[in-house]
C-alpha cells in the first residue's frame, strides 16, 4: 500500500478517503431512476421541466427542476427534440467610432441565439478588408454548420465579390436586408447602441489605439459578464447551457 501511494504521489489518508467515498451509495441513485423512467417514457423527447412534471404527476414525488437538470447532466441525457442552437444565425454590420485621429470603423458579428459577439475588428477605413477580416476571425474560433446564415445590410462591403467568395468558401449562407429597411438588422444596431452609451460615451476623444483597447474590453465584458434582461444570464452563460 505504501509503495503504491508513493508511486502515484498521494497520501495514504487521501487514498482511504477515496475508498470510503467509492463504497458509499450514490445519494442520487433513486432520483436518477425516476429521471431515467420519465425520459424513456417520453421516448427521449422530454427536457428537464417536463421530466420534473412527469415525476410529480406519475409518482407524486416533489423534485426541483434545477435538480432534474443536474441529474440529467450527470446522466448525460437531454431531449432529442430540435432546439435552437448557437452558430446558426449571425448578423453583421459596421459602425463608426470618433477618435482624435479621425473616424474609425468597427465591424462586428453577433450570434442571434444568445447575443454573443462572435468577432469584431476595428480599422481606420470602412473597406472590404474590414468585413472579410472580421469574418475570418469568426471562422478561426467558432463552429460553422451547413445552416449558418450571416445577415447584413446591402452595404458595398457586403455586396463585394471578396465577401461573396469568402462566404461560399466556408459554406455560409449570406442574407441581406431589404433595401432601405434598417429594421432588418436591428439586433446589430442594438449592440452598437449599448457599446456607445454604456462605454464610449464615458470618454472624450480617444486615440485609435485607446479606442481599440476600450472596445476590446467592453466586448469581453458584454460576452462574459453583462446580464441580459431577457435571459437573466450573460451571453456566454446562455451559450454554455445549449452546448
Amino acid at each position: 500500500m505504501k509503495a503504491m501511494c508513493e508511486f502515484f504521489e498521494v497520501s495514504r489518508a487521501s487514498y482511504y478517503a477515496w475508498v470510503k467515498r467509492a463504497n458509499q451509495a450514490d445519494p442520487d441513485r433513486e432520483r436518477m431512476k425516476l429521471v431515467d423512467e420519465a425520459y424513456r417514457a417520453s421516448r427521449m423527447s422530454y427536457g428537464y421541466r417536463r421530466v420534473q412534471l412527469w415525476i410529480e404527476q406519475k409518482h407524486g414525488v416533489g423534485i426541483n427542476h434545477k435538480a432534474v437538470l443536474r441529474l440529467m447532466n450527470k446522466m448525460g441525457i437531454q431531449s432529442v427534440a430540435r432546439r435552437k442552437k448557437p452558430y446558426r444565425k449571425w448578423v453583421t454590420d459596421i459602425t463608426y467610432v470618433a477618435t482624435n485621429q479621425g473616424w474609425a470603423y468597427l465591424c462586428t458579428i453577433k450570434d442571434l441565439f444568445d447575443g454573443f459577439i462572435v468577432s469584431h475588428h476595428l480599422e481606420r477605413r470602412p473597406t472590404v478588408a474590414l468585413v472579410t477580416r472580421t469574418l475570418k476571425k469568426a471562422l478561426a474560433k467558432e463552429k460553422v454548420t451547413v445552416e449558418t446564415t450571416l445577415h447584413s445590410d446591402q452595404g458595398l462591403q457586403y455586396c463585394s465579390h471578396a465577401y461573396y467568395v469568402l462566404t461560399k468558401e466556408y459554406k455560409i449562407i449570406p442574407s441581406m436586408s431589404r433595401r432601405g429597411n434598417c429594421w432588418d438588422n436591428a439586433p446589430m444596431e442594438n449592440f452598437f447602441g449599448h457599446l456607445k452609451e454604456e462605454c464610449l460615451r464615458q470618454y472624450g476623444k480617444l486615440s485609435f489605439r485607446e479606442a481599440k483597447e476600450i472596445i476590446d474590453q467592453y466586448i469581453d465584458f458584454y460576452n462574459y459578464e453583462r446580464i441580459q434582461l431577457k435571459t437573466k444570464k450573460a451571453p456566454f452563460a446562455r451559450r454554455c447551457l445549449a452546448l
